[in-house]
């Protein structure tokens, strides 16, 4: 059963420039507080299936890697989630979601740009998206939208880029270092050898 999201003394709150009337609060969490029924729709609705771990191991792995997961709130009501994997050389931005119903209301704009300023260090930010270039897609007109918005908050366009099941990813980055194919196949080896060796109920 999922439980509810107790506050505790690690939240923050935070403010968007741009959004001034969006005040959020910040709830770390981890594997004692990630068994929540928001969190779980969310992650499990937000994103396509082939890009998601089984939330329950995403549960483990929290012990196991190095995981900035964060739930946000204004005032009582959620309203998204991140999830940033810190590594030795760079900060891989995992998953980032508002939900559907709340989206276009400035609250995506307000969680990238404290994302951005918190991981504004000699490690690159990094993340994947779908490609808007891939001919086939079918949904060009989500994928540009998307790739512009990440455009807007100075993420660019490396050329590194993966195919999975279909779906070809682009590699942006906060960085002007230079990020390639070798350094996308190590973060995603390292993430599948953890995941991978992990126990499973018989």
């Amino acid at each position: 059963m999922g439980t509810r999201m107790r506050r505790t003394r690690k939240n923050k709150t935070m403010k968007g420039n741009e959004f001034p009337s969006i005040s959020l609060t910040r709830v770390e969490i981890d594997s004692n507080n990630a068994d929540n029924e928001e969190l779980r729709r969310l992650y499990g609705t937000a994103f396509p299936v082939e890009e998601q771990i089984p939330y329950d191991d995403l549960i483990y792995l929290l012990d196991k890697l190095d995981i900035d997961y964060t739930a946000y709130y204004d005032g009582e009501t959620f309203v998204g989630l991140t999830m940033v994997l810190a590594l030795p050389r760079y900060h891989w931005g995992w998953y980032f979601a508002v939900r559907e119903e709340l989206r276009g209301k400035g609250y995506g704009q307000v969680i990238l740009a404290a994302l951005l300023e918190k991981y504004h260090d000699e490690r690159p930010f990094i993340i994947d998206i779908e490609s808007p270039w891939q001919a086939d897609a079918p949904n060009p007109e989500q994928r540009a939208r998307r790739h512009a918005f990440y455009v807007r908050f100075g993420l660019k366009d490396t050329p590194t880029s993966r195919t999975f099941d279909g779906i070809t990813y682009t590699i942006m980055t906060n960085s002007d270092k230079p990020f390639a194919q070798q350094d996308y196949d190590d973060i995603i080896a390292a993430l599948r050898s953890v995941w991978e060796n992990m126990p499973r109920q018989q």
